[in-house]
Parts: structure tokens; sequence; C-alpha cells
């Protein structure tokens, strides 16, 4: 259970709307290992959470080494003995976890200030951090929002640059197709001049079997190449946008 001088920041805490959950109480963590104990309590402001750790400060003395230190030391040249004897003091220390600090993140009590009337100044800090988490948050979703914009401004025009790539290269598809028909017509046209000065026999046959399939074929081509239409570009996938995205990923802004 947190001491009773955290009891006025919980209060306080209630009173600006946050939340307050009390930690659990393990064993003490050795000395050294103190700052990361597990929280007091927590305080949620803004779905924000921040531990709140209260330390009892030690006081330190120096050591007076006992004749068994001093025996040991002689002994062993590794042996080293402690400087200082800590003992625990009356005083206390509040530590913040979590959020972005803007003033302090510890508070203790010192001769002049004791921790009581710093309380209200830990309140302070404590939703100073929520609404740092809230405007983050915000900033966050504000920051999602405009990417998804762009991103599908940039869906829109790949897909505009998809259909307009698709129509280019059926236009010279259909040039070449033209140019085809133009050389054809002229090869036929000489294959048939030809065809008339041959008497009649196999190879005259042959080569009249041959224009009949040359005009099939040139009626065919040339009613295309008269006839041009505008193609419908097929609905494009999403490897097929990939050349027009620069560095966006068609499956999403957050895709990569």
């Amino acid at each position: 259970m947190p001491c009773a001088s955290s009891k006025p920041l919980i209060t306080a805490a209630a009173s600006q709307g946050h939340t307050t959950t009390i930690g659990p109480t393990p064993d003490a963590p050795p000395p050294r290992h103190r700052r990361k104990a597990a929280p007091h309590f927590t305080i949620t402001t803004q779905d924000e959470r921040i531990d709140v750790l209260v330390l009892q400060e030690r006081d330190h003395s120096k050591h007076v080494p006992t004749d068994k230190e001093l025996a040991d030391a002689k002994k062993h040249s590794w042996m080293r003995i402690a400087r200082f004897d800590y003992t625990p003091s009356n005083r206390l220390r509040f530590i913040l976890r979590g959020g972005c600090p803007h003033r302090a993140s510890e508070w203790a009590d010192v001769p002049d200030r004791p921790l009581e009337d710093q309380l209200a100044g830990i309140a302070q800090e404590v939703d100073l951090r929520g609404k740092a988490a809230e405007h983050k948050r915000l900033a966050d979703q504000q920051a999602r929002e405009a990417q998804q914009r762009r991103w599908e401004t940039a869906m829109e025009e790949a897909r505009t640059a998809h259909a307009y790539a698709y129509r280019v290269k059926h236009l010279e598809e259909q040039a070449d197709a033209w140019h085809q028909t133009k050389r054809l017509t002229e090869y036929v046209t000489a294959v048939r001049d030809h065809s008339t000065s041959l008497p009649p026999g196999q190879e005259r046959t042959e080569i009249e079997a041959w224009l009949a399939f040359t005009d099939t074929r040139l009626q065919h081509l040339t009613e295309s190449a008269a006839a041009p239409k505008l193609p419908t570009p097929p609905k494009p996938s999403g490897d097929g946008l990939k050349p027009f995205l620069g560095h966006w990923s068609p499956y999403g802004p957050r895709s990569y």
C-alpha cells in the first residue's frame, strides 16, 4: 500500500479525473535495484500510465571496520571494506516513470521543503504528462489521416497513369498494325500483278489460293486500322500499379 504521504497525490489525481491503481507489495529489492522496483501505484491520465515509486531515503555514515573485516582484508587481497554504513531515514523520494517528462521525474524531502509541500507540483507533472500524451495521440491520428489521404491520392493518380500507359501501348500497337497493313497491301499487290503474267498452271493456281487467304487477312486488318477505338483498361493489380506509385505501396499507406 502507498504511504500516507502519497495519499494527497492520489486524491489530487482523482480530482483531475485520473484513475489510480495500487501496485503489488513485493519484498524490498536490493539497494542497488531499488529504482527498478515495481511501482507502489499507477496513475492513468489520458490513457497514459504514470508509475509512482516511493522510496525511503537512506542516511550514510563513515564505516568503522571491525577486527574481523580488517583480518579478512589482510588475508584476502580481493576483499574490500565498505566505506559507509547506510541506515533508513524519515525522508521519502517520489519517482515518476512513464510519459514525457516536463519539469522533473523525482522529488525528495529536503530540509527547507518537505515532500508534502511538493505534492501539488507532482500532481501537475502527472497532468502535464497526460495532456502531452493526448496531444501526441491526436497528432499521430491526424498524421495517419493525412497519410491515408496522400496514399489515396497517389493510388488514384497511379490508376490514371496505368490507364494512360495502357492506352498508349494500345495506340502503338494500332500504329504498328497500320504499318503492317500498308506493307502487306503493297506486297500482295505486287504478287497479284506478277500472277497475272503467269500462264495457267499449278504455280498460278497456288498463288491465287494464297491471294484469297491474304485478301481475307487484309480485309480484317484494314477494318481494324480504319476504325480505331479507345480501349477500356483492365482493372490493375497491386503489382501493376507499383511502377506508378513511387515510394508508396499499393497495399496501404503503412505497407512496405
